[in-house]
Order: structure tokens, then sequence, then C-alpha cells
């Protein structure tokens, strides 16, 4: 289960997020490619863009259940 308290820093505000345990599989940013990206530098996704649609937010659920290593969170669920 991802842990509220270890996000990285580049997490958009909202209640998704991803936290340091990534691996930079590209799951979540092939799932939810609107939401997700790629922090180049250091090599771990991030939320760029909070969802906003019914749509969106079922695409980054789906992101959260199925990272390899739980990477994702949701502190609104």
């Amino acid at each position: 289960m991802a842990d509220p308290n270890d996000k990285v820093s580049t997490n958009v505000p909202g209640p998704f997020y991803v936290d340091t345990n990534c691996i930079d599989c590209d799951l979540c940013r092939q799932t939810a490619p609107d939401n997700f990206d790629r922090n180049d530098d250091e090599g771990f996704s991030y939320v760029k863009k909070q969802p906003e649609t019914e749509a969106e937010a079922q695409l980054c659920r789906d992101a959260m259940e199925d990272c390899p290593v739980e990477a994702i969170g949701n502190d609104g669920e």
C-alpha cells in the first residue's frame, strides 16, 4: 500500500499520488496517460494532473490497483 507520508514531491495536489516506491515500470503512464508522467531525471512516475472526470478517476484507480509495487495511493477513498 502506498505511503501518504512518502509521496514524491512532483505530484500535483489532490487525492491521487505516487510514493517513492515507484520502480518506473510505465504501467500508470500507459493506463492513465493524461494523469501520470515520468520524472526523466530521477526515473519515477508522478501524478501530473488529478482526474477531472469519472472516466479519468477510473483509469487512475485501475493504475493504482495494477501497480506492481503499490506505489500509487488515493487519499480520497
